[in-house]
């Protein structure tokens, strides 16, 4: 409870700062809206082109598109200080002092900042999320609200655990390597998709490499009450987000490795 506390104190004069200068927080939000709503432009371009895909509607994938949306962006906002960890912390030796103080190193990273900005593409996720019920008559009900909250809680924490490996990166190359992006941004773009319309090993690596499909697809099938086209047990959907929080715990015992054999390169 103590750390929640402090962590609270963190993120409070996180967005005190950042509010300071409130054209500048607009802007960028608006910004950030603006490209990610550019982006669904294409997708529905596609569509009207094409009509479906593998029997998808761009009904049923603004559903996926603007879950992954919701999830990424708060993902994003909470794990500044892993995504410029290495420029920032390694490479100028700032990450002694985070060794100093009695805290663990996580907690002071999570805290380091929580950009507000990413609001942006929060706001079109939910948008694109809204588009999509209002183009399927998806279902309103307390169980299928329930699974997308679980979606969210897993698929936050999948993502986190990402960029927290690519931060773990920097203790041996110094720099954040910018090829963890295929995940952490290419992992977002894939999960905006129905997982069928990938072929068989790239759905392989989705599910059981990054389980990226687990805290997107499985569960917004489930809660859309649809069968899962590669024959998923109903019974299994709505847990799958659990592995989300599982690859969040392997990401920190790397975090934690990678902690245990840094060597400072001074200030």
């Amino acid at each position: 409870m103590d750390a929640l506390r402090l962590y609270g104190r963190y993120t409070a004069v996180s967005i005190r700062s950042q509010l300071a200068y409130p054209g500048s927080f607009l802007m960028m939000s608006f910004g950030q809206f603006l490209v990610t709503v550019i982006e669904f432009v294409g997708v529905w371009a596609l569509f009207q082109r094409f009509g479906h895909i593998q029997g998808w509607r761009v009904g049923e994938v603004a559903l996926f598109y603007g879950l992954a949306s919701v999830i990424f962006s708060v993902a994003d906002a909470v794990t500044r200080g892993f995504d410029i960890f290495g420029s920032v912390f390694v490479k100028t030796g700032n990450f002694d002092r985070l060794l100093l103080r009695p805290r663990t190193t996580a907690l002071q990273l999570l805290g380091y900042e929580l950009r507000l900005t990413r609001i942006g593409r929060l706001a079109q996720g939910l948008i694109v999320f809204s588009i999509g019920v209002h183009m399927t008559g998806f279902s309103w009900t307390p169980a299928s609200a329930a699974l997308l909250a679980w979606a969210l809680a897993g698929g936050t924490a999948l993502f986190s655990g990402l960029f927290i490996c690519q931060a773990t990166l920097a203790f041996w190359t110094v720099e954040s390597l910018e090829a963890m992006n295929v995940l952490t941004y290419g992992g977002e773009a894939a999960a905006e998709y129905p997982l069928d319309v990938y072929a068989r090993w790239f759905r392989d690596f989705l599910i059981f490499v990054v389980p990226i499909a687990a805290v997107t697809y499985f569960p917004l099938v489930a809660a859309m009450g649809r069968t899962d086209p590669l024959g998923t047990p109903a019974w299994a959907l709505p847990l799958t987000p659990l592995a989300g929080f599982a690859f969040l715990a392997l990401s920190l015992w790397i975090w934690g490795f990678g902690v245990r054999r840094y060597t400072s390169t001074g200030s």
